[in-house]
């Protein structure tokens, strides 16, 4: 069905066949036989997905405990037993083992937002959303009786902090933009405005510093960032906003520590030196310490700065692996929680003691030998070599006899960094590489990376990942690519681009509607996006957006098989971008699938742990049954 709408700008002319899509109500029916037409698609593939989902969930650990960590007088916990999807949110103090959030309590789908115990450990804020459309509902919980408020707060998004006996929290726009944060006292239900930001590029987090000193909110932009520190409801600006410079801050019980990209692209830490050739993401304190995380060449790790001017550094233990700090609520400690791992090596917890650099390993989830990572560098056209992990089982060998999948994504300066997972580890038993593109829009070559592949950059990320797969092409028997939101555009620009290369093609929740969507500003992720991708209402931004837009740039022809996933209540890629670009493919002569979510559901697919493994059987089964042609 197509009811065509010109579109005019600049001069040209667009024709949209499929504009109606745009009304959720008139698409509805197409949606819902849409899944079952997938359904129906997939159903001779059901015993080998049931045979994925099974091998996923027997390298599930059944009762699943994260590693404990201490907040005040009591050490807190997360736990899944066998058969829940969720789990709870627990803590333990002398012989007593109290549950003080069931997940599984509150349905199919469930997303947590803040979870933040106050700081006398006497009330729970968290904040959950059942539907997948990220806006959440704010709740208090009384941790001696284990009751509820009879309040509920909606519209509220996933930050929020304690601080002066109130809980200081972020509301949602129209269009579900963090705009505005405010505090709810429990004792009195005084509710209050405390800032409010108007620039409609601009999202608000809050959140309280681990000293106890400060209440922290940010105003961050595409390249801009404002932050004020709260004393009693009262914002003060700390360092102003200038525009294109970004500075962030945490604290120390005698003040701010700041760290900001002014002077230095790939930021510094306000008095102290920087180093060539690194990336600082993030600054933590500590008494005495703090705590770098930062990137080198693409690799994560740590440097820790001592008060007393001394330093060292805490690489992962593993090849191609990923370092971070976790579970570090006390300020005043002399050790921290960092955990480790990679796509081949499970995911370990370790305590570091900040003076000495002594680690203790605390926990380690269950290991599965027989896989290696390894990195290997792809050339691009300009020249720029492209970082590729590529993890396999060992016995599997890099000759030209082994089926690949690729995934990329390259936008926001984002950092995938590695971990082990189930469903990972049943795709490789099936004979089969899986290879990680980090094509530039990224973060996981710095700051410079991101910026050679955005704005009228961007197709340098869409050249870069099929340099990836040129670079591969001896190695493996064929290439199959996936891809999610804005990776999923990446998906869609080199399905067109380069059909020959590929196998099968995955995008999810794909970002394809470029030039309409940047034009309409009544819809989540235009306005403050503008930055990330341009503004189609500039010519020279028109023109560049417009060249690579997907559903702007429909081909034909011989096409390898397509899978397409959306859902109706993704705030971030409207469902109807993903409707749209189907319909038109389909028009082209395409036969493209398009597994839907039309109940519950976001941008990520399913939340809970099991669902997500059948969600990873559909795909991978796609994905072999394609490669298995090749």
């Amino acid at each position: 069905m197509t009811h065509p709408v010109v579109h005019k700008l600049h001069g040209i002319e667009r024709i949209d066949d499929h504009a109606w899509m745009r009304d959720p109500v008139a698409v509805r029916d197409v949606l819902s036989s849409e899944r079952r037409r997938y359904e129906s698609r997939i159903a001779h593939t059901a015993p080998f997905r049931q045979h994925l989902a099974a091998i996923m969930a027997g390298r599930t650990p059944e009762t699943e405990s994260s590693v404990s960590w201490r907040h005040g007088a009591f050490v807190y916990y997360t736990r899944i037993d066998a058969g829940r999807e969720f789990g709870e949110f627990r803590r333990k103090r002398d012989a007593s083992d109290q549950v003080l959030l069931d997940l599984d309590a509150f349905g199919d789908y469930v997303e947590l937002g803040v979870r933040e115990v106050s700081p006398d450990g006497r009330w729970l804020a968290y904040s959950i959303d059942v539907t997948g459309d990220e806006v959440y509902d704010l709740r208090f919980r009384c941790l001696e009786t284990l009751e509820d408020l009879p309040v509920s707060i909606g519209g509220t998004y996933y930050t929020g902090g304690w601080a002066d006996g109130w809980f200081y929290y972020t509301v949602v726009d129209e269009v579900y933009r963090p705009c505005e944060v405010r505090r709810y006292d429990i004792s009195t239900g005084a509710d209050e405005v405390v800032l409010r930001e108007g620039d409609r590029r601009f999202e608000l987090t809050v959140r309280a510093t681990r000293s106890g000193t400060h209440l922290l909110i940010t105003a961050a932009s595409r390249d801009t960032t404002e932050v004020w520190s709260v004393n009693d409801g009262v914002p003060e600006s700390v360092g102003g906003r200038r525009p294109g410079v970004e500075y962030h801050c945490d604290a120390t019980l005698d003040g701010l520590v700041t760290w900001t990209d002014e002077g230095h692209s790939e930021f510094r830490v306000v008095g102290v030196p920087p180093l060539p050739g690194e990336r600082i993401h993030s600054v933590d304190c500590f008494d005495g310490h703090k705590v770098l995380t930062l990137r080198r060449g693409g690799d994560p790790l740590l440097r820790v700065l001592g008060d007393d001017g001394t330093s060292y550094e805490v690489h992962p233990p593993v090849a191609c692996g990923r370092i971070a700090l976790v579970h570090n609520e006390e300020y005043l400690t002399d050790s921290v929680i960092f955990e480790t791992g990679s796509y081949s090596e499970p995911t370990q917890w370790w305590r570091l003691t900040l003076a000495s650099g002594v680690r203790k390993l605390l926990k380690e989830n269950p290991r599965h030998d027989g896989y290696v990572s390894e990195r290997l560098w792809a050339p691009a056209p300009d020249g720029v070599e492209i970082p590729i992990t590529v993890v396999r089982r060992a016995d599997v060998p890099l000759d030209g006899s082994a089926p690949c999948l690729l995934y990329g994504y390259g936008a926001y300066e984002a950092v995938f960094d590695p971990t082990w997972d189930a469903a990972l580890s049943a795709f490789l038993d099936q004979g089969a590489v899986f290879a990680h593109a980090h094509v530039r829009g990224g973060g996981e070559m710095g700051r410079a990376w991101w910026q050679a592949g955005r704005l009228s950059r961007k197709p340098t990320t869409f050249t870069d990942h099929i340099a990836a797969a040129e670079h591969l092409r001896p190695l493996v028997s064929g290439i199959a690519t996936r891809g999610l939101s804005a990776g999923g555009l990446l998906q869609a620009a080199v399905y067109g681009m380069r059909p020959d290369l590929w196998a099968a093609v995955v995008a999810e929740v794909p970002f394809v509607d470029v030039v309409t969507t940047m034009l309409d500003d009544t819809i989540p992720l235009t306005v403050n996006e503008w930055d990330e991708w341009g503004d189609p209402r500039r010519l020279d931004d028109f023109t560049w957006m417009l060249a690579y837009s997907p559903y702007d740039n429909i081909p034909s022809g011989d096409l390898p098989p397509l899978l397409v996933t959306g859902a109706v209540n993704d705030p971030r890629v409207l469902v109807h971008e993903p409707a749209k670009w189907v319909a038109a493919l389909r028009a082209k002569g395409a036969d493209p699938l398009f597994r839907v979510e039309v109940e519950d559901g976001g941008h990520s697919g399913p939340t809970g742990r099991y669902a997500r493994l059948h969600y990873e059987a559909e795909i991978f089964s796609f994905v072999l049954e394609a490669l298995k042609k090749t």
